[in-house]
């Protein structure tokens, strides 16, 4: 049954389910957007979007801009975008999904190090990337998606930002970063007791 025609009830929608992919994919165990809305699937006479596309695609995106606290816009494990309730993200997806960096291979490593020194839009980390490690455009997109499904980077929801700006998860969220490091670490904590 599809039952979002607005914004807020895209919004709502995000709340009530805790997670959902933008466009669906096959097999995957959570609801869609996409799926979900009742709008026009046809393209105007003029050319251009169907109405159903155009809001999918603002939806995606300002979202997560309109409510930063409240849902979170990434990637998860087989490369599905989907938003979550910040809550479920903090509790439940983050400490589920992380993988350090180091665990990575090398090119998202230093993908992930352009990012960590200096956050940048796509384009230019893509550009870099491929002068100085000789990648191509298709093996940096994947170290992209990976380092998205690890949380190690995140989007920018800055609304002035047209482009997708990366930033490491640490700058959006280091109390939750530095939350996972020291109680997944088997080093002794300030106390003297360690975590594991």
């Amino acid at each position: 049954m599809q039952i979002i025609k607005t914004f807020e009830e895209a919004f709502q929608f995000v709340m009530d389910r805790k997670v959902c992919t933008i466009f669906g994919s096959k097999g995957s165990p959570h609801p869609s957007l996409w799926d979900n809305t009742a709008l026009s699937e046809k393209k105007p006479k003029a050319g251009g979007w169907s109405p159903k596309v155009m809001a999918v695609w603002d939806w995606k995106t300002r979202i997560p801009q309109t409510y930063p606290e409240l849902v979170y816009y990434g990637k998860i494990k087989g490369g599905d975008a989907v938003m979550m309730e910040m809550q479920y993200f903090r509790e439940t997806h983050y400490p589920a999904s992380f993988k350090p960096v180091s665990d990575l291979d090398e090119l998202a490593q230093q993908v992930y190090e352009f990012i960590r020194l200096e956050p940048a839009f796509t384009g230019l980390l893509r550009k870099r990337a491929i002068e100085q490690f000789g990648c191509t455009k298709s093996q940096f997109d994947t170290a992209i998606k990976k380092l998205q499904i690890s949380l190690n980077i995140v989007r920018s929801n800055d609304p002035s930002l047209k482009n997708d700006f990366w930033l490491s998860m640490r700058e959006v969220h280091l109390d939750l970063v530095n939350r996972y490091e020291i109680n997944s670490s088997n080093e002794p904590a300030k106390d003297g007791r360690a975590d594991r």
